[in-house]
């Protein structure tokens, strides 16, 4: 079976028959692309499976290349093993220049100060603290006041004896240091600083007296005057 011209689409027979680019064309419709030159096998130039006179011959540029299929999975193929490659090289020298910095006499000196030097602040924060934990609160000691010695009037009230007899009169004088409100009818009630008159001893906590301000006299409590 006869094939189709790749340019008009009809059949080509043997005798007017040209196999060239892959296809078969008419001896006349074998021609440039662009101004339909008619052309042979010796002055043709092919670009894309297509035909071209030299003056029409596409010129190849970068990106003309680069658009093409294969040079589109070559320049892939390339990015991609630039980044492997890439990648190999940065994880073999990861760390390398920070280890060589590192290990270096000065940085080494440096280092060792800087450690020094937070040892230090950790003892003095340390002591300050320890301090300041050691002493009573400010507030602790404004509050405490010592309190001071309280004084109570404290009239004793002396356990009497049976009531005796008044004895005879004397000269003894007595002065009264306490108030004394008299408890029973033998007994006399005074004020402090009362004069009390013709004092007898009873017994150890009691006496018999008159006392000069009212002209009363009964018992009273030894403990409550004093000698004068």
């Amino acid at each position: 079976m006869n094939p189709q011209c790749s340019r008009c689409n009809k059949v080509v027979y043997p005798t007017e028959k040209v196999n060239c680019l892959d296809k078969y064309w008419h001896k006349g419709c074998f021609s440039c692309e662009v101004c339909k030159m008619t052309l042979n096998m010796k002055n043709y130039k092919g670009f894309d499976k297509k035909p071209y006179c030299s003056q029409h011959y596409p010129k190849t540029s970068f990106t003309s290349v680069a658009d093409t299929p294969e040079n589109l999975r070559l320049m892939q193929q390339s990015k991609v093993q630039s980044q492997v490659l890439y990648k190999e090289e940065f994880e073999k020298n990861k760390g390398k220049g920070f280890s060589v910095v590192a290990d270096t006499p000065e940085l080494q000196r440096i280092k060792k100060t800087q450690d020094q030097i937070s040892n230090i602040k950790y003892h003095e924060e340390f002591d300050k603290s320890r301090m300041a934990g050691d002493a009573p609160p400010a507030e602790t000691n404004a509050a405490y006041q010592p309190s001071s010695p309280q004084s109570y009037n404290y009239d004793p009230q002396p356990v009497r004896s049976a009531a005796a007899p008044p004895p005879p009169s004397g000269g003894k004088r007595y002065k009264a240091i306490y108030d004394y409100a008299a408890a029973d009818e033998d007994e006399v009630s005074f004020a402090d600083g009362d004069v009390i008159l013709d004092v007898q001893q009873i017994d150890e906590g009691w006496m018999f007296g008159r006392v000069e301000r009212t002209g009363k006299q009964g018992m009273l409590p030894s403990n409550y005057v004093e000698a004068i």
